[in-house]
């Protein structure tokens, strides 16, 4: 019968480790090493001007520097790119409209006279003529109540 001892299992399990961790490592070594030289796939290349994306028959083409956008289709005579609608000079024209808008309501407010803030506020207070009138009112309202209050009422009514 064979005789089996301790010391043999230890060392060939010692054995057996150092495989299975080569073999893990090497494994590794397969999988991130590659990995490691990719870029990814969505990252732009600093160097590129143009930007392609795939759309329908051909794929559409950014000028990253201007933002200009063209349709391109693949012809067996090459590539033959269309300008695409432009809606960056719409938009221009719009804010351009919307300048000149702005500037005449600015010249039509500065001529409509003082539009400081305290310009405004003196047109918003009453004139003296009106402080006075409602001061007038306000000391007639006052002398009338104080009168009303320091009569005494008719016998048998309350106030």
């Amino acid at each position: 019968m064979p005789s089996f001892s301790c010391e043999g299992r230890a060392r060939r399990s010692d054995a057996q480790t150092r495989v299975a961790r080569l073999a893990l490592a090497l494994a590794l070594g397969a999988f991130v090493v590659p990995a490691l030289g990719q870029s990814a796939p969505d990252a732009p290349k600093a160097d590129g001007r143009f930007s392609m994306t795939p759309a329908g028959e051909g794929f559409l083409r950014l000028d990253t520097r201007t933002g200009a956008v063209s349709h391109c289709l693949v012809t067996p005579a090459g590539a033959q790119c269309r300008a695409g609608a432009d809606e960056r000079a719409a938009l221009e024209a719009e804010i351009d409209r919307l300048t000149k808008d702005n500037a005449d309501l600015r010249g039509k407010l500065a001529a409509a006279g003082d539009q400081t803030p305290g310009g405004r506020l003196r047109n918003a207070l009453p004139s003296q003529e009106e402080m006075d009138r409602a001061m007038g009112w306000m000391e007639s309202f006052m002398r009338r109540m104080m009168r009303l209050m320091r009569e005494e009422p008719p016998p048998g009514e309350r106030l």
